[in-house]
């Protein structure tokens, strides 16, 4: 907590280790809130003496006697005066003003605090305008007259699109009277942000036990999907067709203020949302003031007073003090100023963020199948066919250009398989289009939520017959079945279209909002990132893929505008990616980062860290592709294990490099009778490959430990095979009993071969220096190694009282360079055995000591 205040006031940028158990979140909880209790009451005492020195001089002047008189002829002295006490005054006037909107502020969160009937009194409201909505539409029904016309079916004018309205155009028909964006000033505050909704809502109950939980104005910030409270809009599943039906809701009730009462037919009656009123929405940011609440508390208020909790807190995000949002709301940078996020000068806690350069690098990267461009096409083709004569110009040029784009991203799948993103563009003819155009009507005409409806009202996917429409897309028809044929050898299928409904099919809300994604990423510098065409059987099972290259420049923004940056978590190391990749690279001077990491607050003697070099029948252990597919070594790995299960109590959980690894080696198991040797020591767990057994597994293996560790008799308990980068390997917790000891099995080498990685590491090579002379892509390789390691044993030791044996079975891990990059914790403690005698004596007398001595209160 020291030294995370040390660094907030010096405004600096923080890596923090701090390992589970250690009280990660509280530190980061009382460190940061006590500097910004410590920063309001510096800033209130500056203003405090600038006041005074005011009131001085206004007391000097009143008793001079009159202005100095000079001999001068030139510009007299008054008016050089004049302008400098002005430019006093205006900052005078500012620190009088901020002190009276704060007081009010305080005033009124109070009120609020102790007022019960002003507490509800946003409800109450609701209800009285829901009452007269409800009878102004049934005027409506009543007097309104028949449609637009026979020529559209009932509700199909929703799918047709508005008249679009450039920048520039929006500009200048705004009205300059429209203070609906006026924006309070941003108080100093504290963003904490972290992976997953539940690691927030944790986050947020430790402040509520803390001693800052009753003062501090917190908001929770969370998707669409998570705090949406209109059944209708919410029902839709997934997040990128919530996000734009919300959207066109709001658009709608924009839109119905500046209909014209008079004149022109109006569209037929659109949707609003009644949830998306604005002073119910500022009663619900008030109360989002006053009280610490989580996502789950602030949803189910929100349903009390009906009004949209996703806008109320962003509207309460001024005034707060501590904003808790999820990764990709702060570090997407169109999404942070969607939510209305200002990082001048402001504190940033990025918590869990081992995954920090992966998570960024996921946000900005795209993929796009032949199956979604093929389905795009069709649909948007059928789209403008249907509603060509309602459409004004602008909307069916746009139209025409994103038919014309995916018809080349199609021909591109032929393809070489990489290319920067100007080769890219010039490969597939479309280097004439402006795709910052193309970007921003896709996002403000919503077209891609358009292109639903349409196709959910005529039917799926809206594949086009080709014997109907072969006029307006054979070319594009008779290039995929070209395609497929030389893909194929020849045995193609009959035409493309059929190719499509007959490959996976992605059945996810519109094709096109994958594919608009995939044209953001084409807008990044042509430097930052590849394209990569990935083929495969067919052109539909093909795919286009856009790679981000580099982090820093997305993450460079953050780091320019906040006053200070912390990036924490419980196993940070190897910490030079962080570093070279994010830092650095984004320009970062190295004397401005901090590196600090805690030890664990368990006592060094209930920890056995080993490095294993060799096996029982004194074979070197080193698991390198080459040699690791041996008899001889998988079998010396299955004795090792057998031996471990003689001395381990409870549960032993082992960690395979791939899962490709690990059925070779159990296959090799079960026919030498290794297998079942392991079978009569303990009960044998595998890690599931579908998500939605992993509990299932989890909650039997804790069971068969539970209740061995009840019997008396022989020594039982379980053995869990588990794959590194899994997922057993984060978020799982194998406290005590669970994971007595974990064994790393080999060196979890990410794939050499692999396209994206190749590209990265020569990306690396060519922008980072060389490490004691190590190339930076090298140093990649083995970091994202260290990092899969560290995770997957970081399982076991979980709180103040555990105890645990960690194997690394490999002679590699010996090396000064790799055990430098182990937690420090870990480090410290860590045992070479060159032979296996000498490790089992030490692991076998490590679990008696613990068998017999007291555990610690």
């Amino acid at each position: 907590m020291t030294e995370l205040y040390r660094v907030l006031e010096g405004g600096k940028v923080g890596i923090f280790e701090s390992p589970t158990g250690t009280g990660k979140s509280l530190s980061l909880i009382c460190g940061s809130l006590t500097w910004l209790r410590d920063h309001e009451e510096k800033k209130r005492q500056e203003e405090a003496e600038a006041l005074a020195a005011e009131e001085a001089e206004k007391q000097e002047e009143r008793n001079r006697n009159g202005p100095a008189v000079t001999g001068t002829t030139t510009e007299p002295d008054w008016v050089t005066e004049f302008l400098q006490k002005k430019e006093e005054t205006d900052i005078k006037n500012k620190i009088k003003d901020d002190q009276l909107r704060r007081k009010r502020r305080e005033e009124k969160l109070e009120k609020i605090r102790h007022n019960v009937q002003l507490k509800f009194a946003a409800k109450r409201k609701r209800e009285e305008e829901d009452e007269t909505i409800r009878l102004l539409r049934l005027s409506q029904q009543i007097l309104s007259p028949g449609g637009d016309g026979p020529a559209l079916e009932q509700g199909e004018e929703e799918l047709v699109l508005a008249e679009y309205e450039s920048d520039e155009e929006t500009k200048k028909s705004a009205d300059p009277d429209d203070d609906e964006d006026f924006e309070e000033e941003h108080v100093t505050k504290i963003y904490y942000c972290s992976r997953t909704h539940s690691q927030l809502s944790q986050f947020v109950h430790e402040l509520q036990k803390s001693p800052f939980g009753k003062e501090t104005r917190l908001v929770s910030l969370g998707s669409r999907q998570n705090m949406c409270v209109n059944a209708d809009v919410r029902g839709l599943g997934t997040v990128q067709l919530i996000n734009d039906r919300c959207m066109e809701m709001q658009k709608n009730k924009h839109d119905k203020k500046s209909e014209e009462p008079e004149g022109k037919k109006k569209r037929g009656s659109r949707l609003t949302c009644p949830y998306y009123a604005y002073d119910q929405m500022q009663h619900l940011r008030d109360e989002i003031l006053v009280e610490v609440k989580d996502i789950e508390q602030l949803v189910s208020q929100a349903r009390e007073v009906k009004a949209c909790p996703y806008y109320a807190s962003r509207y309460a995000i001024p005034a707060a003090q501590l904003v808790v949002l999820p990764y990709q709301t702060l570090l997407h940078d169109s999404t942070r100023r969607a939510s209305g996020i200002k990082l001048k000068d402001q504190v940033v806690i990025i918590d869990e963020a081992h995954n920090l350069i992966d998570t960024i690098t996921g946000m900005y990267s795209a993929q796009v199948t032949g199956a979604q461009l093929c389905q795009a096409h069709s649909q948007l083709a059928q789209y403008m066919e249907r509603y060509r004569s309602r459409l004004k110009a602008k909307n069916l040029m746009y139209i025409k250009q994103l038919l014309f784009l995916l018809e080349k991203f199609v021909g591109a799948l032929g393809g070489t398989a990489l290319k920067s993103i100007n080769d890219f563009l010039f490969y597939s003819q479309v280097d004439n289009i402006n795709l910052f155009k193309v970007q921003k009507y896709c996002m403000k005409s919503m077209i891609s939520r358009k292109l639903f409806g349409f196709t959910e009202k005529f039917g799926g996917l809206a594949v086009i017959n080709p014997a109907k429409d072969a006029p307006k897309t054979g070319g594009l028809q008779q290039y995929l079945q070209n395609l497929t044929q030389k893909t194929q050898g020849g045995e193609g299928v009959a035409d493309g279209a059929q190719e499509v409904s007959e490959s996976e099919q992605v059945r996810s809300a519109s094709p096109l909002m994958h594919i608009e994604s995939f044209l953001f990423a084409l807008t990044n510098a042509n430097q930052d990132g590849r394209v990569l065409v990935q083929l495969q059987g067919t052109a539909a099972q093909s795919a286009l893929k856009f790679l981000m290259l580099n982090p820093a420049v997305h993450f460079a923004e953050v780091l320019k505008d906040c006053r200070s940056v912390i990036i924490a978590g419980g196993t940070m190391q190897p910490v030079s990616d962080f570093k070279q990749q994010l830092l650095v690279a984004a320009g970062l001077v190295p004397e401005r980062i901090v590196e600090f990491s805690c030890g664990h607050v368990i006592p060094p003697e209930n920890i056995l860290p080993i490095v294993l070099c060799s096996g029982p029948t004194n074979q070197q252990l080193e698991f390198t592709y080459d040699k690791r597919s041996s008899p001889d070594m998988m079998d010396e790995t299955g004795r090792i294990l057998v031996n471990l299960c003689n001395v381990v109590p409870g549960g032993l959980v082992c960690f395979f490099p791939s899962y490709e690894y690990e059925k070779l080696i159990l296959d090799r198991w079960e026919k030498s009778g290794l297998l079942k040797r392991l079978e009569g020591k303990k009960k044998i767990f595998q890690e599931p490959k579908r998500s939605s057994r992993v509990e299932q597994v989890l909650s039997e293996y804790s069971r068969c430990i539970r209740v061995s560790g009840q019997s008396a008799g022989a020594l039982t308990g379980a053995l869990l095979f588990s794959v590194v980068g899994g997922k057993m390997s984060e978020g799982i917790n194998f406290s005590d009993d669970l994971g007595r000891c974990v064994v790393m099995v080999g060196m979890p080498y990410p794939n050499i071969r692999s396209p994206e990685l190749q590209e990265k590491m020569s990306y690396l090579d060519h922008t980072l220096p060389k490490t004691n002379g190590v190339s930076a892509g090298k140093v990649l390789i083995e970091n994202l190694c260290m990092k899969a390691v560290n995770q997957s044993i970081g399982r076991a030791i979980r709180h103040r009282g555990d105890y645990a044996s960690i194997v690394l079975l490999d002679h590699r891990y010996a090396r000064p360079t790799v055990l430098g990059k182990l937690p420090q914790w870990i480090r410290s403690s860590t045992e070479v055995k060159q032979s296996f005698g000498a490790a089992f004596a030490s692991i076998r007398k490590f679990f008696q000591m613990k068998k017999t001595s007291v555990p610690p209160s």
